[in-house]
């Protein structure tokens, strides 16, 4: 990665979308999902679903879900998604935001960039986590997995492409930050640009080979990249780029300070409130 590749990049694009866990939070870091993967296996086996072998092991709560979508019986989906929603819920109090994400957001925003969050996560989680960390103003829309429909997920560009219709800027002109092959192919399918966010040094070589345009090991670099960006565009005396209100400094201590008290509350717990909130 050449921190020049990463402004670039940046500098020719008028939306960030951002994947939620991994970018912005490590959501299931108090409350792991192999543990929440084993209470959905054990979900299924309360209700007589025979489960395959492999499932037994699983350590992602989504792959327990996904395979639940191959069933012809809809109401153990919806079963699944009801309890997998219940355990995000619960897992936003514990989650650890990821070093430089937070900056990443503030910044972006300053640089008059919007920021959106496309998410294989429920849109109830990640709002929870937003508005927890007074991030809620300088993200919209949330949009996160459909209602039972897993097939809907990333890879499946769609929640991709409609957070870019609802930003109104054209595909080419955004970029994805995400930490999964499933961001990238789902990046590629919707015609968006792609920073893959390598959180462990074996993804490298992946990511590079997926054809992501950028590969990163941290959040910093696209943090200073966004904060060069901000103050180019004061230094000529401009506001960023003219795509929405700054309202809050870079610097955490500075930005608790400076945010009112917002008003916006997460989903009010209905399970249905996975897909789109903004």
């Amino acid at each position: 990665m050449n921190a020049n590749d990463v402004a670039a990049l940046l500098n020719s694009v008028d939306a960030v979308l951002l994947d939620f866990d991994g970018p912005v939070c490590s959501i299931f870091a108090g409350y792991p999902a192999h543990d929440i993967a084993a209470e959905l296996v054990e979900l299924l086996h309360r209700h007589e679903v025979d489960v395959p072998s492999h499932l037994a092991g699983a350590r992602d709560p989504l792959e327990v879900l996904r395979w639940t979508g191959t069933t012809t019986d809809q109401r153990i989906t919806r079963l699944v998604e009801d309890a997998l929603c219940e355990a995000e819920r619960r897992a936003v109090a514990t989650a650890a935001p990821t070093p430089y994400g937070r900056e990443v957001i503030v910044a972006a925003r300053q640089a008059g960039l919007p920021v959106a969050v496309v998410s294989n996560n429920s849109a109830g989680a990640v709002s929870a986590y937003l508005a927890a960390h007074r991030l809620t103003g300088h993200v919209s829309p949330v949009i996160g997995r459909a209602y039972a429909e897993p097939e809907r997920m990333k890879p499946n560009p769609e929640p991709i492409s409609r957070a870019v219709r609802m930003l109104d800027v054209p595909p080419a002109r955004s970029v994805l930050v995400g930490d999964s092959l499933s961001d990238i192919e789902g990046a590629h399918a919707a015609g968006v640009r792609v920073i893959a966010y390598a959180n462990r040094p074996a993804k490298l070589d992946t990511f590079q080979a997926a054809g992501a345009d950028v590969v990163v090991a941290s959040m910093g670099p696209l943090a200073e990249a966004l904060v060069a960006g901000a103050e180019q565009a004061e230094s000529v005396g401009g506001s960023g780029r003219g795509r929405g209100d700054i309202r809050a400094p870079l610097r955490d201590s500075e930005d608790q300070a400076a945010l009112p008290e917002n008003g916006d509350r997460p989903a009010d717990g209905s399970p249905r409130d996975t897909e789109l909130l903004h």
